[in-house]
């Protein structure tokens, strides 16, 4: 599996007096297994980078391929596209439109043409992924909790056999644990389902802790891209477009600059918790 954006560009409105590019000169390859954090200050263009990947929006100029097919050619289905790539909106509970939860969640599989038999499997098998017991299948899902809500609306996608999943802001307004579970969530998904996870994020605290590699946007444009460690030792350049670095990593500049003998990666509290006691455990040694 692999996703290509090869000079696209995506203008709203144009021709009219609210013409407005949210996308230029983009050039980007996804591929298979990566779990990418996208982040940018409101209006970077991110979402729209998102509904790109599976043809709900169109570039205006530029060309996307899927798995090295040009997703704009006449024969190229953009149906199966959205089967194989999984969009997930912020807020995915507001999605929930079905009377139980077993319906919500099949209507997807049976809308892209799966049998009834394959429908019903997909269905069960990923309200089981995502922890949803076969007690809450025939409730109403607007009686389930938030966070009960959101497992269901990603199992309506998982089970269209997704090999990509497009998530925007998908643990927003959810507490500490919530949030937690969700990551925990798609960690999990991703490696049993070898699936391709991108993700809209604005805290830095959870494109630290659980992206592979971070994409930066600013004015529709892609300024950064790379692996957490190395993007977020750019905290001028991200501060110069509205952006800031992990918490952690702040301390851990801090102290470094106090004299402390703190690694320049630590950009989770893990990491720079560990930082400090090895500082500390080599300080009572005598070591520093």
């Amino acid at each position: 599996m692999s996703i290509r954006l090869e000079n696209v560009f995506y203008i709203y409105g144009k021709g009219t007096k609210e013409e407005t590019c949210a996308l230029k000169k983009i050039n980007l390859t996804i591929e298979k297994n990566e779990f990418v954090g996208i982040i940018g200050h409101t209006g970077s263009g991110k979402s729209t980078l998102l509904r790109l990947l599976n043809g709900l929006e169109r570039a205006t100029e530029g060309s996307v391929y899927y798995n090295g097919k040009n997703i704009y050619d006449k024969d190229f289905s953009m149906k199966t596209l959205r089967g194989k790539v999984g969009l997930v909106f912020q807020y995915p509970e507001h999605q929930l439109f079905e009377e139980t939860v077993i319906k919500d969640v099949q209507f997807g599989p049976a809308n892209m043409g799966m049998t009834p038999l394959e429908t019903e499997l997909f269905a069960f098998q990923a309200l089981k992924d995502v922890g949803i017991g076969e007690e809450l299948i025939d409730v109403s899902p607007f009686l389930l909790s938030g966070g009960q809500k959101r497992r269901v609306a990603l199992a309506g996608v998982l089970a269209m056999k997704p090999e990509v999943l497009a998530l925007d802001e998908p643990v927003a307004g959810l507490d500490p644990e919530g949030k937690e579970n969700i990551f925990a969530l798609l960690k999990r998904l991703q490696k049993e389902r070898d699936l391709t996870i991108l993700f809209v994020s604005h805290s830095m605290e959870d494109i630290a802790e659980y992206a592979d590699r971070v994409i930066v946007m600013n004015q529709g444009e892609i300024v950064l891209d790379g692996e957490p460690h190395k993007v977020f030792r750019y905290q001028k350049e991200l501060g110069q477009i509205g952006l800031d670095v992990p918490v952690s990593a702040k301390i851990a500049n801090s102290l470094r600059e106090k004299g402390f003998a703190i690694p320049g990666d630590c950009i989770t509290v893990d990491e720079t918790a560990d930082a400090v006691i090895r500082w500390y455990q080599d300080r009572k040694r005598g070591a520093v």
